[in-house]
């Protein structure tokens, strides 16, 4: 079977290192490029299954190259970003990005990134007209129907078109500037409040206690994640 091939583009010779070392001994095949424009040359003669990205490098910073690559290329980003720079996290993503890992990171952390966008490129459904189901929930797309446990959901059409782009893009942060702009259009990408109300709402509706989520997991500062296997709920002490 062909190894998963994941591009390292990192300027930091320890941190190229340390990624070969511990990606190759978990059975991937890495690639490494020191600058942003030997990244996207990389990226161009012999794609990657996925891209780690340094946010900072010398020539030019990783949102741009992630720009670069998204006029021609959906090879899934992982951004690798400065702990706490939470404006860069939303940069990142608005950028292209599918995720972002903040250094110093552990390696379990970062495996996990990694096969959650791997799995998006494989299982995302290729139209909406798909059952997706997780736990107790379910949604039919083509007949728009929303079950929890077999309970059918009155969904309003905002709160249904906001769980669609969720499920679309299951277990990937998304800011609040795309999912304003996606469900209420460019004028709304600072109505940020409006937002919250509507994730509320979808807690109150989908989660079996909406103050602690388990699906519609929220990012700081960031956004939000639906999460596709939550975790089980603990069982009472």
């Amino acid at each position: 079977m062909e190894k998963t091939r994941i591009l390292v583009v990192d300027d930091e010779p320890q941190i190229a290192r340390m990624l070969r070392t511990q990606l190759t001994a978990r059975g991937y095949e890495v690639e490494h490029a020191a600058t942003g424009n030997e990244g996207l040359l990389a990226v161009g003669e012999n794609p990657p299954d996925v891209v780690l990205l340094d946010v900072g490098l010398p020539d030019m910073d990783g949102l741009e190259v992630c720009k670069r690559l998204r006029e021609w290329s959906q090879v899934p980003v992982v951004f690798l970003t400065v702990r706490e720079e939470e404006r860069t996290k939303v940069q990142a993503l608005d950028a292209g990005g599918d995720d972002y890992i903040t250094k110093p990171f552990g390696m379990p952390e970062l495996m996990a990134r990694v096969r959650a966008v791997l799995r998006r490129t494989t299982e995302q459904p290729s139209s909406p007209s798909n059952v997706f189901e997780s736990g107790d929930l379910r949604i039919d797309f083509a007949a728009r129907q929303v079950t929890v446990a077999g309970q059918e959901i009155r969904l309003t059409p905002t709160e249904y078109e906001l769980l669609r782009m969720f499920i679309l893009h299951a277990d990937k942060t998304l800011t609040h500037r795309q999912l304003l702009t996606q469900i209420w259009g460019p004028d709304a990408t600072t109505e940020t409040q409006y937002l919250h109300v509507f994730i509320r709402q979808l807690r109150r509706k989908l989660e079996p206690d909406p103050s602690q989520p388990r699906h519609f997991v929220t990012e700081p500062g960031v956004g939000y994640r639906f999460r596709s296997n939550p975790k089980p709920a603990a069982a009472p002490a």
